[in-house]
């Protein structure tokens, strides 16, 4: 049996008219335009006036909105906001959309509460009465630099007010994400808004300058700094001087200053392109004759190829640096707001026809000009109507003011605004229905996710005597919609039929990873768990701490944990959901029902996602056992063909890196194509006491044709310069504290000497204990080192080293061994094995006083532990790394 489609097609145009009249009453400026009606104007909201000739939509006005209780320890804890917004990327930075019933409902203009958030990291703060003195500069490539204030901006020039909708590009990104990950996070499809935007267009403020001759590029810069330096951007210097443009130095929205959300108190709007060149809290305007060479600008914001996959994009910077791959203008896209995600219309309704609602949007000032829809495939189609509210704006005289500026929409053929349409269809032909659809048919993946806008596809569910509509996607991780559940259920979501199995397909197009379930829950344990309980399980005495809402009791992990008492202290009281899942292996999870002691209730689940710690910048230690800190990738040196010395800025000169000999640090990236997060456990090069800059060594495994190489190690060798990465630590069960003292799981024992066997990068922390115990002339703890390679070039440390043991020859020996020596070589040869074991280390002579320190490849160290306990030497005294 063939399923009919019905099928909706948008097209758009640029547009020349008289605009079509409005249809509302004339309103006085305080009315509001209630999009619940449909586009139509509520005569509740709006008040008939006599001094204006025609009417025009107003916005809401803002709700009560407070500094919300997940922001109070983070950055923007002096940001109000509401609470409906729903996040993108957790608690911070602040990445929000509305959800979509409640944008359309607000009507053509946005609330300042409801307007979607693009934040790359922390609010700059500027206080009320700071506002009119913040200043901002125009420089570059113009015969008149000027450097002006808000106050000057607003009592020099002319103001004018426009009605613009603003998009990000990753609008509908979650589609994309779904059938693969991109690099974004997961915009639903409410990732845009329209508000009232005051300020004056730029091209006064760029003509006052005086451009030079050879200027092409107008760059943006603002005042949010991050670890890839300032947010920048640029558009061409002709769009800015083209006043059909509308680009504007704003500041304000909707009739109010800006919120700090949207860039208080001054900054860029460019109508018809991408949200992420609309730069807030501007601080620089820079003419130049090249595009800007700003981080941003260069890796945000880029359709690549679509044959260019995440893996690959790492590795790409002139692919990054290609203008040609920028995005400016938007592109045409709609989406079905009626009928609402999971919304349920009974067939026994008395209405014979149902009212499908939708927006669509399209930029560089193209006016979406038809709708069309069609129930059979497109063999017979039908109009759609469209509601054009930005033309009772054109309906206005000349010379009216708006919020003390010109609206001078009259004249204009570009369009800047989103549009409503909507269409009546029969209740029996959605009965006979399998979904509705709207946009060109197929998805152009891409590396960012950027510029979705393929079919938006409502599917219809016959269940009993009503029709339930569902979505394809909903934002963030928020579950639900028909491409998770195609998807999960092995559809090919990328053949154009939606995963539905067509004539022809073979049976193994879509390969389905091998999926194992593990359940780290008791289901016997039903017990809910307090904000105030779980507190009291926050120190060292019975840490407790949450994965995934529930509860595990770690005080049987304090002294056995490989992690050591302070990863288990360090997690206590809180989420430590991404760190648990990344790090521990499938067998560790299978553990965690015998620790299961319930759930969290609601409350204490809304309190934990603001429980984030925020790290002073001016501290005098580095790391933090609780929490994620920053540091900026400053240099990569490199030591042999996969190996490289990663040089790490901290936050100042002199803080210090705060690691205890012998313990190591965590470090935090995300995968370039699944975004989610890669942590992995090293010992750095430098010493804990070093202060001011912290070098890791780190040695690279490449993927090959045999096999797949190190995830971590790739993507780390990958980060650009200029690039942050996460710190926290220390962790470890083992301290060095000098003289043969140290304390293994909290437990201190006195060691005469110890023998330690590495190999590759597995000497780092062997290096460590190394270097405290020969810099300590007194320090009698004697020591012999087997350091193993493939080959001379491999053996790292080599020079620091045999610097250390030289300087202790008396009572520490240092032996290497390759696998794969050259004709010249001259030391041992060969493998980790028996003989040298017993010739180097030999029989436990004394149980509790000598040790046996490893680190290295899997298969060594299992390799050295057998032959180790063949000689006679007990777990309690063989240390793993």
């Amino acid at each position: 049996m063939t399923q009919e489609y019905p099928v909706l097609r948008l097209s758009s145009f640029t547009v020349y008219f008289p605009p079509t009249p409005p249809t509302t009453a004339r309103q006085s400026r305080k009315g509001s335009f209630d999009g619940s009606t449909g586009g139509r104007f509520s005569p509740s909201i709006l008040e008939p006036t006599a001094d204006s000739p025609t009417s025009y939509p107003l916005p809401r006005k803002n709700g009560s909105k407070g500094v919300l209780p997940q922001d109070l320890k983070t950055p923007d804890s002096h940001v109000p906001r509401d609470p409906r917004l729903i996040r993108l990327t957790g608690v911070h930075p602040f990445n929000v959309e509305a959800p979509l019933s409640d944008l359309y409902d607000e009507g053509f203009l946005t609330s300042e509460n409801l307007h979607y958030v693009r934040n790359h990291g922390h609010v700059p703060k500027c206080d009320d009465q700071d506002i009119y003195d913040w200043t901002f500069i125009i420089e570059g490539m113009v015969a008149k630099p000027l450097t002006l204030s808000v106050r000057e901006l607003i009592d020099t020039y002319e103001q004018t007010t426009y009605p613009i909708t603003l998009v990000c590009a990753g609008n509908r990104r979650k589609e994309q994400n779904v059938v693969r990950n991109s690099k974004g996070f997961s915009w639903g499809p409410a990732g845009f808004s329209t508000a009232l935007w005051t300020g004056v267009p730029i091209r006064k403020l760029i003509a006052r300058a005086k451009p030079q001759r050879d200027a092409k590029y107008v760059c943006f810069e603002g005042a949010d700094k991050f670890p890839n330096g300032y947010y920048g951007t640029s558009v061409k210097l002709n769009w800015c001087m083209d006043a059909n443009n509308g680009i504007l130095v704003a500041h304000k929205m909707n009739g109010c200053m800006l919120h700090p959300d949207h860039g208080k108190p001054v900054r860029i709007i460019i109508p018809g392109q991408i949200g992420g060149r609309s730069v807030n809290w501007l601080k620089r305007i820079t003419v130049t004759a090249e595009p800007s060479d700003n981080w941003y600008h260069i890796y945000d914001n880029r359709v690549l190829p679509t044959m260019v996959t995440p893996e690959a994009s790492t590795d790409l910077p002139k692919t990054w640096k290609d203008e040609r791959y920028a995005i400016y203008d938007l592109n045409s896209n709609s989406a079905v707001c009626y009928p609402a995600h999971n919304e349920k219309v009974p067939l026994t309704t008395r209405l014979d026809t149902y009212k499908l609602r939708c927006y669509a949007y399209s930029g560089g000032g193209r006016r979406i000009t038809r709708m069309e829809v069609t129930l059979d495939k497109g063999n017979t189609w039908r109009l759609a109507h469209i509601n054009y509210p930005e033309d009772a704006y054109r309906l206005a005289p000349e010379g009216e003011m708006l919020y003390s500026g010109r609206l001078d929409m009259w004249w204009r053929e570009t369009s800047f605004f989103w549009c409503f349409w909507e269409i009546s269809i029969a209740m029996t032909e959605l009965e006979g229905a399998a979904d509705i659809m709207v946009q060109p048919r197929d998805m152009y993946w891409s590396v960012l996710g950027m510029m979705n806008n393929p079919w938006f596809r409502v599917v219809i569910h016959k269940e009993g005597l009503s029709l339930r509509f569902e979505h394809p996607t909903q934002p963030a991780l928020i579950p639900g919609g028909w491409m998770e559940r195609v998807k999960k259920d092995g559809g090919n979501l990328s053949n154009g039929f939606w995963g539905e199995k067509v004539s022809g397909e073979d049976e193994g197009t879509v390969e389905q990873e091998p999926r194992r379930d593990i359940f780290m829950t008791n289901p016997k344990v039903d017990r809910l768990i307090t904000i105030d309980e779980l507190k009291e399980h926050g120190g060292e005495n019975e840490p407790w701490f949450v994965v995934n809402g529930h509860v595990y009791d770690g005080t049987p992990f304090l002294e056995g944990h490989p992690g050591g008492t302070a990863s288990i202290v360090g997690a206590a009281a809180k989420d430590t959901t991404e760190e648990f899942v990344t790090i521990h292996s499938e067998n560790a999870k299978a553990m965690m029902p015998n620790y299961h002691i319930g759930r969290l209730d609601d409350a204490t689940l809304a309190a934990l996602s603001g429980d984030a710690e925020e790290c002073d910048p001016n501290r005098a230690v580095f790391l933090q056992a609780r929490a994620w800190t920053k540091a900026v990738l400053q240099e990569k040196v490199k030591i042999s063909a996969d190996t490289k010395i990663l040089r790490f800025k901290l936050d100042h000169e002199s803080q210090e890196i705060g690691l205890p000999v012998g313990q190591h640090l965590m470090m935090r990236l995300l995968d370039p194509a699944t975004r989610e997060a890669i942590i992995r456990a090293y010992t750095p090069m430098s010493e804990g006491t070093d202060k001011g800059v912290l070098d890791v060594l780190v040695k690279i495994y490449y993927d090959t044709p045999e096999h797949k190489g190190g995830k971590m190690t790739q993507v780390l060798d990958s980060v650009p310069v200029g690039h942050s990465v996460d710190f926290k630590g220390p962790v470890g069960k083992f301290e060095y504290l000098g003289k043969g003292l140290c304390t293994v799981s909290g437990k201190q024992r006195r060691v005469r000497r110890f023998n330690m066997v590495c190999g590759g990068s597995g000497v780092t922390p062997i290096l460590q204990v190394l270097r405290a115990m020969t810099k300590d002339y007194d320090d009698p703890t004697e020591c012999v080192m087997l350091d193993g390679n493939r080959a001379e070039e491999d053996i790292l440390c080599r020079l620091q080293l045999d610097a250390m043991v030289g300087s202790a020859k008396h009572r520490c020996r240092l032996l290497h061994t390759l696998t794969r020596p050259s004709p010249v070589w001259t030391g041992r040869k060969g493998r980790m094995d028996k003989a040298l074991m017993e010739a180097e280390i030999g029989p436990c002579k004394k149980a509790g006083t000598d040790m046996v320190l490893i680190c290295g490849p899997e298969a060594m160290e299992k390799s050295v532990q057998e032959t180790l306990s063949g000689l006679g030497w007990t777990d309690e005294d063989i240390l793993f790394f």
